[in-house]
């Protein structure tokens, strides 16, 4: 049976917010369990040198791969509205240009991004000892990169539509494969780093496959053999999608930043930030959840041009995001060491992680507010407002405060710069959202279809 397609122009807001939420945010616990999975085998098999040299890897790729993650965004944006507006044949045309464009891109920046590996982790500063198995995890993982990207675009392109609920078997399949093949890859075929990276491209390209036939069979999308796109569309594409690419340019260029002022500290910090961003990342599930979620229910709206049900769907995300983030930062609190300690045992390594994990816990709220609000933003189409907020909380706030604490501070520094950067952040995104004219942008008209 097809995942049940939500409309988002009628009916309680909070309802739906909370229905259709509720499995994306299962499909990020996965995600996230999957990274924790990889991580638990690479660590507790190959050791501290291992698991940093992943945690500076995964870096990279989500670097390289950013560029097409945020013109990925931006087909929820397009591919929303039009749904909102009820508009098929826009549809079908909007999602054949993505699939042309999208798979492009993919493929040259695999290439690039398996060529230039070793260098990407020098100029980084990655401790030397770490480069060898980073550069090999890295390169293996760049050979399946369409996997990853077609999975997560499948997904993208069922939330727009209003269906929530089937990448979830998505993600499950991949978790689950993976959960079996790294330990048979690493231990019994005793291929290392190597055998994570090829476990996870086998994982991926099984959802891939899984993920596409679904979605033509059994869930109605329109996807087709891929033709030229109109130059409307293709136009549109770009207009919304490069500065949306940008924008996680800059979001993963300043993570990237951030990791260089960590390796400066050794490979024990190195390998401890690199098990707290995997508890990270738990804290961050509720905004990316919403920001995704709320993404696709004001995109809808906007498109039927309903305003005033985009209103409420930004007082509901907020009181959501407020309550079910502390709540979260509050357990992983109390967990920290715990949690840490099941990556990897060295006492340095855990010291480090659980130190850094506690003290940024509690500012995870404010990068709710802005997950929150810049969803609302993207789905009126403002991809170009966003990079520019993103801009300024992560290059003009959280890395020159996070070098700066870490410079003055030590190693206890960088958390502690990082959540004065998102309580910053999120100040700034809530005067845009009340001031700007992010209201008066159009992205489809009537007759835009060819």
């Amino acid at each position: 049976m097809a995942g049940k397609q939500y409309d988002f122009t009628e009916g309680s807001i909070m309802k739906k917010m909370i229905l259709f939420s509720s499995p994306i945010f299962l499909t990020n616990i996965l995600q996230t369990s999957y990274q924790v999975v990889d991580s638990l085998w690479v660590g507790n098999l190959l050791g501290a040198n291992a698991l940093a040299a992943t945690a500076v890897s995964g870096t990279v790729i989500f670097t390289i791969l950013s560029f097409i993650i945020g013109i990925n965004t931006s087909a929820l944006t397009i591919l929303s509205q039009y749904r909102g507006a009820g508009s098929d044949e826009g549809l079908r045309r909007a999602l054949n240009a993505f699939v042309v464009i999208l798979g492009s891109l993919a493929l040259m920046l695999g290439i690039v991004g398996f060529v230039i590996a070793e260098q990407v982790l020098t100029f980084m500063g990655t401790p030397e000892e770490t480069i060898p198995p980073a550069a090999l995890y890295l390169r293996i993982n760049f050979i399946g990169i369409l996997f990853l990207f077609g999975y997560n675009f499948i997904a993208t392109v069922l939330r727009a539509l209003g269906d929530s609920k089937t990448p979830v078997r998505f993600v499950t399949m991949a978790l689950l494969l993976n959960a079996v093949l790294d330990p048979f890859f690493i231990y019994v075929l005793d291929m290392g780093i190597a055998g994570a990276a090829v476990a996870t491209i086998v994982s991926q390209g099984s959802a891939f496959v899984y993920g596409l036939q679904y979605s033509i069979r059994r869930a109605g999308v329109p996807f087709s053999m891929p033709f030229l796109p109109g130059k409307t569309q293709a136009s549109k594409i770009f207009k919304l999608g490069l500065p949306s690419g940008l924008s996680m340019m800059v979001i993963s260029g300043g993570v990237l930043a951030i990791m260089t002022v960590v390796t400066n500290f050794g490979e024990e910090v190195t390998a401890g930030f690199g098990a707290a961003q995997r508890l990270d990342s738990l804290i961050m599930l509720p905004a990316l959840t919403l920001g995704s979620a709320i993404n696709a229910m004001a995109g809808q709206n906007i498109g039927a041009d309903k305003w005033e049900r985009v209103r409420e769907i930004t007082k509901s995300g907020l009181i959501l995001i407020g309550v079910v983030s502390l709540t979260i930062s509050t357990l992983v609190f109390f967990s920290a060491e715990w949690a840490v300690s099941m990556f990897v045992q060295d006492d340095e390594t855990v010291a480090f992680g659980t130190m850094y994990v506690q003290t940024v816990a509690f500012f995870y709220p404010f990068l709710g507010i802005n997950f929150v609000l810049n969803g609302i933003i993207r789905a009126a189409g403002g991809m170009m407002q966003v990079f520019v907020l993103n801009v300024i909380s992560f290059w003009i706030l959280r890395f020159p405060l996070t070098y700066v604490s870490a410079s003055w501070l030590g190693e206890q520094g960088i958390g502690i710069g990082m959540g004065i950067s998102l309580i910053l952040s999120a100040v700034i995104a809530a005067g845009y959202y009340r001031w700007g004219r992010w209201r008066e942008i159009r992205v489809i008209e009537e007759k835009d279809e060819t």
